[in-house]
């Protein structure tokens, strides 16, 4: 049961760290405004399984806000699986999802050959990504904590 009120947790916290993302992308210089993570990697999921191409832009939109807010999810019933119930703050949560930054974009979806890492990234779209995942875990944290914990 705590899973599931992880996952909605995350699900929730994907909406401003959504909201911060695009924003902040639209601040880049132009050179850097190429497509977020999210969109890259459900694209590269998509194609392997040779669906993207076939897919209308209204879809690819939509499975990628799909993708993403599945994957704040599971990351979210994670979190509540792994992290003491009394330790859950926007603290905790701020520096979990820190690590889910550093876990996805330094190992997992390069691994996978999903996404180049993030060192072969430009600096700004580190940050934009950082940010993203900071204000992410800190709502999650924030909406898991209990309440009673001091």
């Amino acid at each position: 049961m705590a899973a599931m009120n992880g996952a909605a947790a995350g699900l929730l916290a994907t909406i401003p760290m959504t909201a911060l993302m695009e924003a902040t992308w639209e601040q880049l210089p132009p050179k850097e405004q190429y497509p977020l993570p999210p969109r890259q990697i459900t694209g590269e999921v998509g194609r392997a399984v040779g669906v993207w191409q076939h897919l209308p832009e209204p879809a690819k939109e939509a499975t990628t806000l799909l993708s993403h807010f599945s994957y704040g999810a599971a990351a979210g019933g994670l979190y509540e699986e792994l992290v003491p119930r009394q330790a859950r703050n926007a603290w905790t949560g701020a520096a979990y999802g820190l690590g889910i930054w550093t876990a996805s974009y330094l190992g997992l979806m390069p691994a996978l050959g999903i996404l180049r890492p993030a060192t072969r990234h430009p600096p700004r779209r580190n940050a934009l990504m950082i940010a993203a995942h900071l204000v992410w875990g800190g709502v999650l944290g924030s909406l898991t904590r209990d309440p009673h914990a001091t």
